[in-house]
C-alpha cells in the first residue's frame, strides 16, 4: 500500500455533487474532507464568460468521450463532460430547471426511493438557490447557487417565444414551476453575466478552512475494501501512486460515468464482466453501469436574414470588454435563451418534449458549424424509454470506459422527437420569427413542412446530440438493478456512497444541474444522521 493520510470522508469528484458534499459537511470543523478531482483548476478564461461554452468542447477541462457505435443510428456520438473543478458546472449551458413533480414522485413510487418524492425534494432546492427573480415558497433567496434572468437576450429568442405563443403556447413566468408547460426565457446558473458553477456557490467560500482538502490532478484508481467496508480511495498524483484513508465515509460524486467505472475498477459489479478483465469480484452488484440513459437533442436550423448571430456577429473585442466591464452583452448569452415544455403525443398526462434553442448553430452534434447566421431550436424527449449500458473496456483506471446508451432502440423515443420537430417547424411560420426566418439550413430542405415522418426520423438519427444529461448508472431504489438505496449507500458494502447523477434511477424532465445539487444537498443531512430538513 503506497503511502496514506486519514481523513473523515474522501470525495472522489468535484463537479457539481461533490462541490457540494464539500462544503456542507466541512461546516463542521471537526469534520475532515478529502476533495479528489482528476481534473485542473477552473482557471480557464472560457469557463466564466457563458458564451465561451463552445470553446470548452474538446479542451484540457473536458474528458471528450465517445459513445461506441450506436446501432439504431449508425454513429458514434460526442459526450462532453467536464473534467475540471466544478465538473460539468464549469462547461455546461448553464440553464436553470428542476423537472417535474411527477419525476420525483415516480422515484418514491415506481423505483421504491422512499424519501426522494417532489415534497421531500423541494427543500433541498429551494436551501440550494439564490434567484434574482422568483422568490418563497418555490425558490429560494440566500443559497449559494446564484439564478438569475440572463443580462442579454437576442431579438429572435424573443421573437421565438412571441412566436410559440402564437401558436398555441402559454408564456410562463417560471420555467421552473412544479410542472411547467409553456415557454419563456431561461434563467441561468450566473451571477452578473457570468458563469456560476456549483465551484463558485460552494467549493470557493469553503477552501480557506483547515479541514478541507483539495487535490487536484488526482486521479482515483480504487475504492479500498476491508472487510466488507469501504476504508479509502488510492489515487494517483503526478505520476505517484497514493491512498487516502476515510475514516467515515468514501463518498463518490464522479457522475454518470465516473462513479460506476471507479465501483467496476473496484470489484463492484457485474461479476462476469468483472472477471473478463481480470477483476476480483468483492461485492457481485448487477445494476453498476446499467440503466444508462439520457436526453438527445433534434435539431432544427434555419438561416436568417435582418438579423444577427450571436457567434458569428457578435462576439466582437467591443462586446467582450463590454462584457469584462459589466457582464453584459453577447458575451453574456448562453446560446440556450428560449425554452419551452408542451405535450406532442396525444393523451400524455404532462409535457414530453422540451424545445431549447437560440440566435446561433446550437449543438449540431458538436461537430459542425455553418459558419453563417443561423438560428437553431432543439426538441428533446424528456422521458426516453431507450436504455443502455456503460461497460469497462479493460482493467487500466486510465482507459476510458465503453459508453453505450443505446440510443434510439426505443422506437417511441424517435417518435417523440419527430413530434416534436414538426412543432418546431410549425413555430417557425408564425411571426414575429417567420419574418426573420430563411431558408432551412438543417435539414436541407425547400419546405420544412413538406417533409414526412420517415425524413424528420431519419433527420433525428442523423443529427442528434446529447444534451449532457447522462444518468441512472448506479440507480437508487430497491431490487437487484438497484446500486443505491434510498440513503445512497451502495448496496453490500459499508461505508460507501454514491452521490450524484448517476443514482438517478430516472432522469428528470429537464436540465440536470439543478437537480443533481439538490441530491448533493440532501445527501448532506442523510450522512449526517438527519431525515428532514
Amino acid at each position: 500500500m503506497p503511502s496514506s493520510e486519514a481523513f473523515d470522508y474522501v470525495v472522489v469528484g468535484a463537479g457539481s455533487a461533490g462541490c457540494v458534499l464539500a462544503s456542507r459537511l466541512t461546516e463542521d470543523p471537526a469534520a475532515r474532507v478529502l476533495l479528489l478531482e482528476a481534473g485542473g483548476q477552473d482557471t480557464d478564461p472560457n469557463i466564466k464568460a457563458p458564451a465561451g461554452l463552445g470553446l470548452l468542447f474538446h479542451s484540457e477541462v473536458d474528458w471528450d468521450y465517445r459513445t461506441v457505435e450506436q446501432e439504431a443510428a449508425g454513429r458514434t456520438f460526442y459526450w462532453p463532460r467536464g473534467k475540471t473543478v466544478g465538473g460539468s458546472s464549469s462547461t455546461n449551458v448553464m440553464i436553470y430547471a428542476r423537472g417535474q413533480r411527477e419525476d420525483y414522485d415516480g422515484w418514491r413510487d415506481e423505483h421504491h426511493a422512499t424519501g426522494w418524492g417532489f415534497e421531500d425534494v423541494k427543500p433541498y432546492f429551494v436551501r440550494a438557490e439564490r434567484n434574482n427573480r422568483h422568490g418563497p415558497p418555490a425558490h429560494g433567496t440566500t443559497g449559494p447557487l446564484n439564478v438569475e434572468d440572463r443580462p442579454y437576450s437576442h431579438e429572435l429568442s424573443r421573437a421565438w417565444v412571441d412566436a410559440a405563443a402564437d401558436w398555441g403556447l402559454e408564456r410562463v413566468d417560471d420555467l421552473s414551476g412544479t410542472s411547467p408547460h409553456g415557454v419563456g426565457l431561461t434563467q441561468v446558473t450566473c451571477r452578473d453575466g457570468r458563469r456560476w458553477s456549483a465551484a463558485d456557490a460552494y467549493l470557493r467560500p469553503a477552501l480557506d478552512r483547515e479541514n478541507l482538502t483539495l487535490r487536484t490532478g488526482a486521479r482515483a484508481t480504487k475504492v479500498v475494501l476491508e472487510g466488507g467496508r469501504a476504508v479509502g480511495v488510492t489515487y494517483v498524483q503526478d505520476g505517484a501512486e497514493r491512498f487516502a484513508r476515510a475514516e467515515s465515509e468514501v463518498v463518490l460524486s464522479g457522475g454518470a460515468v465516473n462513479s460506476p467505472q471507479l465501483l467496476m475498477l473496484s470489484g463492484i459489479g457485474p461479476a462476469d464482466a468483472l472477471r473478463e478483465h481480470g477483476i476480483d469480484v468483492a461485492v457481485p452488484l448487477p445494476g453498476v453501469g446499467g440503466n444508462l440513459h439520457d436526453h438527445v437533442l433534434a435539431p432544427i436550423v434555419w438561416e436568417t436574414r435582418d438579423t444577427t448571430d450571436v457567434i458569428v456577429d457578435l462576439l466582437t473585442p467591443e462586446n467582450l470588454q463590454m462584457w469584462a466591464e459589466t457582464g453584459e452583452g453577447p458575451f453574456s448569452s448562453n446560446y440556450a435563451e428560449a425554452m419551452g415544455y408542451l405535450s406532442v403525443t396525444s393523451g400524455a398526462s404532462r409535457p414530453d418534449t422540451q424545445l431549447t434553442g437560440g440566435p446561433t448553430a446550437f449543438v449540431l452534434s458538436g461537430d459542425e458549424m455553418p459558419g453563417r447566421p443561423v438560428f437553431t431550436m432543439n426538441a428533446t424527449a424528456l422521458q426516453p424509454g431507450s436504455r443502455g449500458r456503460l461497460t469497462l473496456a479493460s482493467a487500466d483506471p486510465a482507459a476510458e470506459p465503453l459508453i453505450d446508451p443505446r440510443y434510439f432502440t426505443d422506437p417511441e423515443d424517435v417518435s417523440t422527437l419527430v413530434r416534436g420537430l414538426r412543432a418546431v417547424i410549425e413555430i417557425g411560420e408564425h411571426e414575429p420569427l417567420a419574418s426573420f426566418l430563411g431558408r432551412p439550413y438543417l435539414p436541407a430542405s425547400a419546405d420544412l413542412a413538406d417533409l414526412d415522418d420517415a425524413a424528420l426520423a431519419d433527420h433525428v438519427r442523423s443529427w442528434s446530440g446529447t444534451s449532457y444529461h447522462p444518468v441512472g448508472t448506479c440507480a437508487m431504489g430497491e431490487g437487484e438493478a438497484a446500486v443505491v438505496d434510498p440513503e445512497l449507500r451502495v448496496r453490500g458494502v459499508a461505508g460507501l456512497r454514491v452521490v450524484d447523477a448517476s443514482v438517478m434511477p430516472s432522469v428528470t424532465s429537464g436540465n440536470t444541474n439543478a437537480p443533481t445539487i439538490m441530491i448533493a444537498e440532501k445527501a448532506v443531512d442523510l450522512i449526517r444522521g438527519f431525515r428532514d430538513l
